[in-house]
């Protein structure tokens, strides 16, 4: 009787344990991704002053949703962008420091798992970025940001910036996952070294190699994933690295399972084979959480180890998600703040402007920038481009609000000395991206890409618009009948006097450009990357919005009008074929 019952006491046993039981366990993950934020935390656009879609107190009702299904085993995450954008950011970083950061403050709000650092959360300078990093509560990745007189490798973790991780480790339901954050290197090619002082890029393809080889030696996980502040592909190539890398990456670093990306305002999702002939995710939400990027992830354990993984993307659109009126009330007292802040009154204009208009030829949008940046640097000549497709000022009493239209970015005012050749060359350089060659005249009078219309950088055209500068200070025509790099054609001095190709003169453009921005100084002027420095005369301390403004408070009404100093030749050609390229633009 007593080995009846011991017999089956242990065959009750063996049929109750788990492990014998089901020697298979599946696990489901979810992860979501933001990228490219920008600002639009809020269901209301502060430059507008009216409401807008997506935004992340619409993409958190979704993400909730998605909590409540999976739980603990959802992974949120963000790819950075997110400290510059709509005025609220502005409002944080600049007039608000000594709060706790909003971007922070919403990142802490939502439970992001990992955020990667992007190159616009560079841009604020020093102060505003590490006291943004001090403040947010999930690990803050930048495996490629490291300090400048210390680059010791995976080594020694102090070779990374002072509150960054290269990477996070993360456990859900036993799956232990690596994510691994690297930012676009291309930023000395963009912003003075004084805002980034102390640190250096390093090139991702190299980078991910290291810390792919120190992961998978001394964490030995089962999901690696990549979030990465970088395009897939193109954008600035040198000999030393690539702006855009994500798809370089995804091919030469075998080990990971997916690469959640952006920076390039672009949606994606493709598969990509390595080296090694595995299928790698790369998948990217694009801009101004319209969407989130998601994958599902079902991992199949056999006796404790992992035999399978099985891996899905999609994009998904949260523009008609309900708005998450806990997390709206919880920042409605900042939001009434920022409201205060754009409605204050700066000045007047006698007449709208439009940015379509800068597309065209001379533009009243534009030529207000390029008169305000000679009035306060007392420079010969200026340079500028369209920062955006399609803004209107309206007549009337102008706001602070207006102002983010006027100008998006944070950047300084710089004037450089350049020699006539040289500014001839620029303006070759952006009229070549901008202008088509003319053959006939049915031909496109501008650069179009059909394909292009919803990439927010370059909204149909083929070349980014933010590079699309032309000049004040000179009087010049561009011949679209000319092949590139001889269209421009420079008349004379706007003031009468002669114009001098050997001449040197001062030259006032956004830091962006006086950096190297666009590559119009370097591969179009032909000015060395490591020469620009040396030809600085002089650059504000503060944005150069901040100037704008205070100018535009100085002068208290502004009438604009176009400067009428260069025009689209020949007129028979180029007039028609403008307004045929407007239409395919704008639709009128």
């Amino acid at each position: 009787m007593k080995k009846v019952l011991l017999s089956t006491i242990i065959l009750m046993s063996l049929t109750c344990c788990p492990s014998a039981q089901s020697a298979t366990k599946k696990v489901r993950l979810k992860v979501i991704e933001t990228s490219d934020v920008h600002g639009h935390f809020f269901p209301y656009d502060f430059m507008e002053k009216k409401p807008i879609k997506g935004t992340l107190v619409r993409a958190n009702t979704y993400i909730n949703k998605q909590r409540r299904e999976y739980g603990d085993n959802l992974l949120l995450i963000d790819n950075g962008d997110i400290l510059q954008g709509q005025p609220c950011v502005y409002w944080s970083n600049y007039v608000m420091p000594e709060d706790e950061n909003l971007a922070a403050q919403v990142i802490n709000y939502m439970k992001y798992d990992a955020e990667t650092v992007g190159n616009h959360d560079i841009e604020p300078g020093h102060k505003v970025y590490d006291k943004w990093i001090r403040e947010v509560r999930c690990p803050l990745l930048g495996a490629n940001i490291v300090k400048e007189t210390d680059k010791n490798g995976p080594a020694n973790p102090k070779s990374i910036y002072t509150g960054l991780k290269p990477y996070s480790v993360h456990y859900k339901d036993g799956v232990k996952i690596c994510i691994i954050g690297l930012l676009t290197p291309a930023i000395p090619n963009w912003l003075n070294k004084s805002i980034w002082k102390g640190i250096e890029f390093e090139e991702m393809v190299s980078c991910a190699k290291k810390w792919m080889k120190y992961i998978q030696e001394t964490e030995h996980p089962d999901l690696i994933f990549g979030l990465f502040h970088s395009g897939l592909d193109g954008g600035i190539d040198t000999p030393e690295y690539s702006e855009n890398a994500t798809a370089a990456v995804a091919r030469e670093v075998p080990g990971f399972d997916i690469i959640f990306f952006g920076h390039d305002h672009q949606v994606h999702k493709e598969w990509i084979t390595n080296k090694d002939g595995q299928k790698v995710l790369c998948i990217d939400p694009s801009c101004y959480v319209k969407n989130v990027a998601e994958a599902e992830i079902e991992l199949t354990y056999e006796n404790g180890r992992l035999k399978e993984k099985d891996v899905e993307g999609e994009i998904v659109s949260v523009l008609d998600e309900e708005i998450d009126q806990q997390m709206l009330s919880h920042f409605q007292p900042a939001i009434d703040k920022v409201k205060e802040y754009v409605d204050r009154k700066i000045g007047k204009f006698e007449k709208p402007i439009y940015t379509r208009d800068s597309f065209f030829g001379n533009s009243s949008f534009t030529d207000l920038i390029h008169n305000l940046q000679l009035q306060i640097s007392k420079a010969d000549i200026s340079f500028n481009a369209p920062l955006s497709f399609n803004s209107v000022i309206k007549a009337g009493d102008v706001t602070q609000g207006d102002m983010f239209k006027l100008y998006r970015f944070e950047n300084l005012l710089f004037v450089l000395r350049m020699t006539g050749e040289e500014i001839r060359k620029h303006l070759e350089f952006s009229y070549d991206m901008w202008t088509n060659t003319m053959t006939s005249p049915d031909d496109h009078a501008l650069r179009l890409n059909e394909g292009s219309k919803e990439d927010q950088q370059r909204t149909g055209f083929e070349y980014y618009t933010f590079n699309f500068d032309s000049a004040c200070g000179i009087d010049y025509e561009v011949d679209l009948t000319k092949p590139n790099g001889k269209k421009v054609r420079i008349l004379q001095m706007s003031d009468g006097q002669p114009f001098d190709e050997k001449k040197w003169y001062k030259v006032v453009m956004n830091s962006y450009r006086a950096n190297g921005g666009g590559e119009l100084l370097t591969r179009g002027a032909g000015i060395p990357k490591d020469s620009l420095e040396s030809r600085v005369i002089f650059h504000t301390d503060l944005d150069q919005r901040h100037y704008l403004t205070e100018e535009i408070k100085r002068m208290g009404v502004v009438d604009p009008e176009p400067n009428h100093n260069w025009k689209f030749v020949p007129e028979a050609w180029a007039k028609p074929a403008l307004e045929r390229d407007r239409k395919l633009l704008f639709g009128r």
